[in-house]
């Protein structure tokens, strides 16, 4: 891992993992348009050309879900039930109530949360099988109340074109019972467009994908709503003197596991920190399982460990980087992790790892990357619920402002808008 000092007076650029959606545009537009005017023969197409395999059935039939949680390892069941559980709680904390503002006698504005009615949850499988991302993006749905629910998981030839069994388990634990065998950009458009007698469209699709799942998302988005174009997962941890090198150096690790492009990044005020780390990261990575894919990540040029002057020029860097994972490994460490206004999630303290909140903390672990957390949020119960607006005014109620909505109208040459407010002032006929 390179070391980038920013004591200097014009610091260097922050790292970041460089993904051009534009660049695949041109490859995945044939294969939604595909998918959109031509169906199933197109989804089977793309599917053997892209996953290797077609499944006999795309619609997974509810019986291996069954069955997959039913040769769940029961350790292996005692964790997905732990991590369901504190994220519902934690979702339902989330979740909006109905506010009514009372303006006068009257005179009232309600808002109203209505659930999105039908979402398709896209669930990856390449590097990883992403369990946990089922659980992440079902649950929040659920609880905001949404009636419809289609999961899709590429097909895995090692399974007889079935997603993968921890994947078709977790479904099971959580009621889901529309799973698709169908992945990459061919699943973002089943789910967009809907292929007939197999998938009805959706509304919404959500859940994390490689850089054509990205780009499929943002050709459908005038058909649907999108979570997030989501980039390579990032983590960067905050860390003073008294940090513990072995700590710090693993949470690197585990997120430059995920990915060759995933960015791990290191900021500190200690020099001795940075290169006690570094030789920490040598050791760890080499006793890697996934050693190649980890050391690609943390030499590329996404990664990086960043020397500042203190740690109030740390929380400068921490904000301006605005990472999906932040982690502050400090003296009161609370206290500076209140001071950080842009980033996916928070870790504070050394319990509380990235990999805590990827699986059983309560949180979710769906983040806005690439900079993205200086305007956006990760998903939880309110990306799929919509607000609605109820007014509600009584006549003596609407006689009282007649006269604003005169003048708004007017002002704007709208005339057609100041008589419907004028007209409701004359004597009814």
């Amino acid at each position: 891992m390179r070391v980038l000092d920013f004591r200097v007076a014009n610091p260097p650029e922050l790292p970041r993992a460089e993904v051009d959606v534009d660049s695949v545009l041109s490859v995945v537009e044939p294969v939604v348009q595909a998918i959109k005017w031509h169906g199933l023969p197109a989804l089977q197409q793309f599917t053997q050309q892209f996953d290797k395999v077609v499944p006999e059935h795309f619609s997974v039939n509810p019986a291996e879900l069954t069955r997959a949680l039913e040769e769940l390892d029961p350790k292996l069941r005692q964790a997905f039930e732990t991590a369901i559980e504190r994220r519902r709680q934690v979702a339902a904390d989330e979740a909006l109530e109905v506010v009514t503002t009372k303006l006068a006698p009257g005179a009232s504005v309600t808002n109203r949360p209505v659930p999105v009615r039908r979402v398709g949850l896209y669930v990856p499988g390449g590097l990883a099988p992403l369990c946990s991302t089922v659980l992440m993006n079902v649950i929040p749905a659920q609880v905001a109340g949404v009636g419809s629910i289609a999961v899709c998981s590429p097909p895995q030839a090692e399974f007889n074109g079935l997603p993968h069994p921890s994947v078709l388990a977790m479904c099971a634990l959580l009621g889901v019972d529309e799973v698709y065998a169908a992945g990459g950009a061919q699943a973002i458009a089943m789910l967009a467009y809907g292929i007939e007698g197999l998938c009805q469209p959706v509304d919404m699709i959500t859940g994390p994908g490689n850089v054509y799942v990205t780009a499929a998302k943002r050709l459908v988005r005038s058909k649907v709503n999108v979570d997030a174009e989501a980039g390579p997962t990032e983590i960067m941890v905050l860390a003073d003197g008294d940090a513990n090198p072995v700590y710090v150096a693993a949470d690197l690790v585990s997120q430059a596991e995920h990915d060759p492009l995933a960015a791990a990044v290191l900021v500190s005020d200690s020099h001795q920190l940075i290169t006690a780390v570094r030789a920490e990261l040598t050791k760890q990575v080499n006793a890697a399982k996934h050693a190649k894919r980890i050391r690609t990540a943390l030499q590329g040029p996404q990664s990086a460990a960043i020397l500042v002057r203190d740690l109030e020029q740390a929380v400068e860097v921490a904000n301006e980087y605005a990472a999906e994972h932040l982690e502050i490994h400090t003296k009161n460490a609370a206290a500076v992790a209140a001071q950080i206004t842009n980033a996916g999630a928070v870790f504070v303290g050394p319990y509380a790892p990235v990999p805590l909140g990827d699986y059983t903390a309560g949180s979710t672990h769906v983040l806005p990357t690439s900079g993205f957390a200086h305007a956006s949020s990760g998903l939880t119960v309110r990306s799929f619920t919509k607000t609605m607006q109820v007014i509600e005014y009584s006549k003596a109620a609407f006689a009282k402002v007649a006269e604003v909505v005169e003048e708004f109208g007017a002002t704007e040459d709208l005339p057609a808008h100041a008589f419907a407010a004028s007209v409701r002032k004359e004597p009814e006929k």
